[in-house]
């Protein structure tokens, strides 16, 4: 008898066992991608630092018609839920460089259902005639330090040691630059010599050289509208700023604060502006496809100052009037 029943519990226990393998096989399939969304859809407005973060919570906050509602923190980003004019919105800081940026926009696009970007951050001038507390909304961004760093060719002074890709590279130069009026006038800056960043999105079947990333034709002329008609906007009492929209801007992991590149940059990608983040920003909504455009309010001369950079001493008061802008374009995008 007692043989009889532990045979017995030794099947059912069999048969649990089973079956809750197959239960279990069944429940923790893995969804792999990132998430799909339903309903709305965000405009993400975004800064890099502190100083241009405070401006845009100070007129959300002084707006009875935008609020922010929630606020999440995502591996250290904090992203601010909230609408402006009944426009569902998205408000992060991305952090300064282009990894962070790049880091932080593709996170946003992850988690958050964004169908467009318009970013404001302060800039150094590249084009003399700019001075702090302009705006310049570029209608295009490039990479000025996607690079190769060579030795001197020891039997010709002067000369450098090219790899043989960046060769071939050079000898494609002429016929590219004869198809497009906006790429740039590649030399080296020393033993630095100029090169594209490798991208691959959907519909290419292998990685392609690229130049430059075309911020979106809506919200670029939404920004010519919305700049055309603004007040007056002063600095310091100081004088007034120009505002406008088009031509290059360029991006670089390095703070620009030399006068001899400053002028080789203006030279190679006829730049008006550079910073730290926006080309990566337009490189992941380019492969995301969603539209974007950067707003970038001039705080310095790149490196064309005697002495001391004086970014500091206006990067707040800039940082208003582009944050003025930002919200002019989205009352814009908003009739």
């Amino acid at each position: 008898m007692k043989l009889r029943v532990i045979s017995l519990l030794l099947c059912m226990s069999f048969v649990v066992v089973i079956s809750g393998c197959t239960t279990t096989s069944t429940n923790t399939t893995p969804q792999y991608g990132p998430a799909t969304f339903t309903g709305d859809e965000f405009t993400a407005v975004v800064v890099a630092y502190a100083p241009e973060m405070e401006g845009i919570l100070g007129r959300i906050a002084s707006d009875p018609d935008a609020q922010i509602h929630t606020t999440t923190t995502i591996k250290g980003i904090t992203y601010r839920i909230g609408t402006y004019h009944d426009e569902p919105i998205l408000v992060f800081a991305t952090g300064m460089s282009i990894a962070n940026a790049a880091m932080s926009t593709q996170m946003a696009l992850d988690y958050f259902p964004v169908k467009q970007v318009v970013y404001m951050g302060i800039a150094g001038a590249v084009n003399p005639k700019w001075q702090p507390g302009d705006v310049i909304v570029p209608e295009r961004w490039y990479y000025h330090d996607e690079s190769v760093y060579t030795n001197e060719d020891p039997e010709n002074p002067g000369e450098y040691v090219l790899p043989a890709y960046y060769e071939k590279f050079m000898e494609e130069q002429p016929a590219r630059l004869a198809a497009d009026p906006h790429y740039p006038k590649y030399k080296p800056f020393h033993f630095i010599h100029p090169d594209e960043v490798l991208i691959v999105k959907d519909g290419m079947d292998k990685p392609q050289d690229t130049p430059y990333f075309t911020a979106s034709p809506k919200l670029l002329a939404a920004a010519k509208t919305a700049m055309a008609e603004m007040p007056i906007q002063r600095i310091l009492d100081e004088r007034d700023a120009k505002l406008h929209v088009g031509g290059n801007g360029v991006t670089g992991s390095v703070f620009m604060d030399n006068r001899e590149y400053r002028k080789w940059v203006r030279d190679v990608f006829t730049a008006e502006v550079t910073e730290m983040e926006s080309t990566a920003i337009g490189q992941v909504c380019t492969i995301n496809n969603v539209d974007w455009v950067i707003i970038r309010a001039i705080s310095d001369l790149a490196g064309g100052q005697e002495g001391v950079n004086t970014e500091n001493l206006y990067d707040k008061e800039v940082s208003r009037v582009g944050a003025n802008v930002l919200f002019a374009v989205l009352d814009e995008l908003a009739e």
